[in-house]
């Protein structure tokens, strides 16, 4: 799996928080609503944004089981952990058996994973949890619609690249990149599980220049990879730059979130 830099986890942490759906929010809270006591296992856990993002909406007792397979970016979850969790960090490589990872919980949970992961390995998450008959939520993944203002020339060509390398292995096969989007929830819903998602997109405006800049700095790479002429990348990464620096860029990035619960399970 490619890895993320803490720093870039730190940055984009109140942006994935605002972005998160609030009704598939409601749902997971919902769910656990009469419980006392609630078991989370988080793939690909990266610092530990999922379990501070929605720890406050479970029950008091909880027990976090965070999953990646890099230790620093463990340790600085560890030491970023909510009051109301108690948690135990677990180095893995999810491109393995992911069955290891999933005993023993009540909710699977992800965030920013399953545009990442090939289909052979989503087919072999939803089967491990028709298994276990434990439900599923899973935010933030990008769905490959991108609004940028003002445009510029070379938009359609960069994001058409970004899109495209999106689909290449990431560490677990041919990535779903964009598809995840579309393929997760309804892997799901043919599998029996009850699917609500709803939109979760990143709204960045004038104000949110560092990000930005990031994300376009991101995006020129990616689509250098991917044979983009050099220097109509350099035009483009300059054009985006002077928007934001002018104070007059909006990007919009898009995402949805799902919940997926076994039907019948209570």
């Amino acid at each position: 799996m490619s890895g993320f830099s803490a720093a870039w986890l730190a940055m984009r942490e109140r942006y994935d928080r605002a972005a998160r759906n609030a009704a598939v929010l409601d749902a997971v809270a919902g769910a656990f609503a009469s419980a006392s006591a609630v078991t989370v296992t988080d793939l690909g856990c990266g610092t530990g944004a999922t379990m501070r993002a929605i720890a406050s909406r479970l029950p008091a007792h909880q027990r976090w089981r965070l999953v990646d397979n890099d230790n620093f970016l463990l340790d600085a979850a560890r030491k970023a952990t909510p009051a109301e969790a108690s948690v135990r960090t677990v180095v893995f490589d999810l491109a393995g058996p992911i069955e290891q990872a999933l005993d023993d919980c009540d909710l699977v949970a992800t965030s920013a994973l399953l545009d990442l992961v090939s289909a052979a390995w989503l087919d072999r998450l939803v089967a491990s949890l028709v298994r276990l008959s434990r439900p599923f939520y899973a935010a933030l993944s990008y769905d490959g619609a991108v609004t940028l203002m003002p445009d510029t020339r070379h938009d359609a060509v960069v994001t058409a690249a970004v899109n495209r390398h999106q689909r290449t292995d990431k560490g677990f096969g041919p990535a779903l990149g964009p598809e995840a989007a579309r393929t997760a929830p309804a892997r799901f819903r043919d599998a029996g599980f009850a699917v609500l998602e709803g939109r979760s997109d990143w709204r960045f405006g004038p104000d949110d220049r560092e990000i930005q800049m990031a994300i376009f700095d991101g995006w020129a790479g990616a689509a250098r990879e991917i044979g983009v002429n050099p220097s109509t990348l350099e035009e483009w990464l300059g054009e985006r730059r002077n928007h934001v620096t002018a104070g007059r860029s909006h990007l919009q990035v898009g995402h949805i979130d799902f919940f997926a619960t076994p039907i019948g399970r209570r």
